[in-house]
C-alpha cells in the first residue's frame, strides 16, 4: 500500500507540461545560473516540454533544478485538474489558473507523502485514525476544481497535518533517552562528524555544509531540514523520519552512506 501511494506521489515528467520549469521563479546564484521570473519558461525548456540540458544541469550551473521535487503535483495538475490542457496553447486565464494551482497542489502532495510515511510507523498506531482521516481529507482536496483549490485555507490545513506528523514523530522517538533537540537550529557548517543524533529532532534545521560524516542519524526526525552541501559520507540514515529524496540530492554522500529503502543513492555521489 505504501509503495503504491508513493508511486503516485513521484514526479512523472512524461505526463506533465514542465510546470516546474515555468511556474517557480529563481535568481542567479549558486543554485541557478540565471534569473527567471515566475510564470516564464526557462530558456532551457524545449518545445516538447523537456529540458535541453537535463543531463548537464549541475555542470551548467543549475543544481537547484536537480533537487526540486513536485511530489507528482505536475501530472495531477496537468492531467486531472486541467484534463490534459497544455499551458502553451491554453487561454490566458486558464494558463494563469494552472500557474496558481501548481504550488498549492505541490504542498498537498507533499503532505500526502509525509502522511503516507507516518501511517507506517508502528509507534504511531494510537493516532492512526487521525492520520487516516487527515490523509483522506488531503486527498479529497487534490481533486477539487481550480477555483476551489485557490480558496483553500492551506495554512490551517498544513498546521493540522504538521501537528499529527509531529505527534507521530514523538511517539516513534520516545524510546531514545537524552535525544538532542535541534529543531530549527542554525547548524550551518557545524562539525558533527561521528555525532550521535539517533532519535534527534532536526526538524527545519539548517545543516547547509555541515559535516555529518559517519554521524548516527537513525530515527532522527529530519522533516524540512536543509542538507545542501552537507557531508553525509558514512552517515547512517536508517529509519530517518520524513527524509525525502531531494534532501539527499542536495547533499554529498558516498557508497558507505546508509539510506532508507524508499530512497535512491544520488548519481552525483
Amino acid at each position: 500500500m505504501q509503495a503504491k501511494a508513493r508511486t503516485r506521489l513521484r514526479a512523472d515528467c512524461a505526463r506533465c507540461f514542465a510546470l516546474c520549469c515555468v511556474v517557480p521563479a529563481f535568481t542567479a546564484a549558486k543554485d541557478f545560473a540565471i534569473t527567471k521570473p515566475a510564470g516564464h519558461p526557462c530558456p532551457n525548456l524545449q518545445a516538447d516540454h523537456r529540458c535541453g540540458i537535463h543531463t548537464e544541469l549541475r555542470e551548467r550551473g543549475f543544481p537547484g533544478c536537480t533537487v526540486y521535487d513536485c511530489f507528482g503535483a505536475g501530472q495531477q495538475v496537468s492531467q486531472v485538474t486541467f484534463a490534459g490542457t497544455d499551458w502553451r496553447t491554453a487561454p490566458p486565464d486558464t494558463r494563469a489558473a494552472m500557474f496558481t494551482v501548481f504550488p498549492i497542489m505541490r504542498q498537498l502532495h507533499e503532505l500526502l507523502w509525509y502522511l503516507t510515511e507516518a501511517r507506517t510507523l508502528p509507534e504511531a498506531t494510537p493516532i492512526d485514525p487521525d492520520l487516516t482521516e487527515a490523509y483522506a481529507d488531503t486527498d479529497r482536496m487534490t481533486v477539487r476544481s481550480p477555483s476551489e483549490l485557490d480558496r483553500l485555507d492551506l495554512q490551517a490545513h498544513r498546521h493540522r497535518v504538521n501537528e499529527l506528523l509531529l505527534t507521530a514523530s514523538e511517539l516513534t522517538r520516545a524510546e531514545f533517552r537524552n535525544k538532542r533537540d535541534h529543531r530549527g537550529a542554525d547548524l550551518i557548517g557545524a562539525r558533527l562528524a561521528g555525532t550521535n543524533l539517533r532519535g534527534a529532532s532536526l526538524r527545519g534545521a539548517y545543516l547547509i555544509g555541515a559535516d555529518l560524516n559517519k554521524a548516527d542519524l537513525r530515527r532522527a526526525d529530519v522533516i524540512g531540514a536543509d542538507f545542501r552541501d552537507a557531508d553525509l559520507r558514512g552517515a547512517d540514515l536508517t529509519g530517518a523520519l520524513y527524509l525525502i529524496q531531494s534532501q539527499l540530492d542536495a547533499a554529498h554522500g558516498d557508497a558507505t552512506t546508509i539510506l532508507p529503502p524508499h530512497t535512491e543513492r544520488p548519481a552525483h555521489w
